[in-house]
């Protein structure tokens, strides 16, 4: 924490820093808005009261008290926070969501396949963009020095997820750690991670609604002395709180339906950072007269 900072004079992430450290002992209420917080920092100085509290399904009188938690004299002080931070680079994928909501308000019927197609491949572009720039550097380096200092490497993803966790599976088989996807198959996720032990380091990937079994695979781990490296999409995620590291990224919605595109592409960049990390060499491997790389 940061307690010797003045809530006026923190920066964007050293608030959300304080809240997430916070975010156990907050009431039900507060904790919606600080995830409403978190996840549209963004634009939040632009956004009234009246509009927070209605995103959040609080009253306004909820979201005063959360700034006054947090040693604002009220809403407005927090909102100049974010309004300070405010550049005229407002994440791709912002603009992007507001575009695609009017573009279903006025009558998304009318859209061919090709056209439904570039939305969905517009608003996972915009996606990747936004972790470009929202990437925590001291985070992610962190995350590959421990896949590097380690001889174990569990994963651990379910439903939506699990694609993101096989694909771990398959790139991390190329280095000489050992490599172990619990696949939760006959929900015997319990049962596969009794060899846990400290010193190992597990990838788990999770985001809302998480899935039970992950989380409960998580902290297990943790309990065994395992060091947990979390995929998830909040700082305030049960991953997040467990992790001794969290990478966070915010898949895109369009038409209802969650891209995989920016979690999948932070897998494979964590990937490609430790084998350059550990200086694997160069493996080809020919099949039916075609030179293909087996890291890819």
């Amino acid at each position: 924490m940061t307690p010797d900072i003045a809530p006026q004079k923190l920066t964007v992430d050293q608030l959300l820093k304080r809240i997430s450290e916070e975010y156990e002992s907050l009431s039900k209420q507060l904790k919606l808005i600080a995830r409403h917080v978190e996840q549209h920092r963004d634009h939040l100085g632009l956004e009234g009261i009246q509009e927070v509290a209605a995103q959040c399904g609080v009253q306004p009188s909820a979201v005063v008290r959360f700034a006054k938690h947090f040693g604002f004299s009220g809403y407005t002080e927090l909102q100049r926070i974010f309004r300070d931070g405010l550049s005229q680079q407002i994440a791709p994928s912002r603009n992007y969501k507001a575009r695609i909501r009017e573009v279903i308000d006025s009558g998304a019927g009318s859209l061919s396949a090709v056209e439904i197609a570039h939305e969905f491949l517009g608003g996972s572009i915009a996606g990747m963009q936004e972790l470009q720039h929202d990437l925590s550097g001291p985070a992610f380096k962190l995350a590959v020095d421990l896949l590097a200092e380690t001889d174990v490497i569990w994963i651990c993803g379910s439903r939506r997820s699990f694609s993101v966790a096989v694909y771990l599976d398959y790139a991390l088989q190329h280095t000489d750690k050992r490599i172990m996807l619990v696949s939760a198959m006959g929900s015997m996720h319990e049962g596969q991670t009794r060899s846990v032990r400290a010193g190992d380091v597990i990838i788990a990937i999770s985001f809302a609604p998480y899935a039970e079994e992950t989380v409960t695979v998580a902290q297990q781990a943790v309990q065994r002395g395992a060091k947990l490296i979390a995929i998830t999409d909040s700082r305030m995620s049960p991953l997040a709180r467990e992790a001794q590291v969290a990478l966070v990224v915010q898949d895109n919605s369009t038409f209802g339906f969650r891209s995989l595109t920016s979690t999948m592409g932070l897998a494979q960049s964590l990937f490609i950072a430790l084998a350059y990390r550990l200086e694997l060499p160069y493996r080809p491997t020919t099949l039916s007269g075609a030179v293909r790389d087996t890291a890819t």
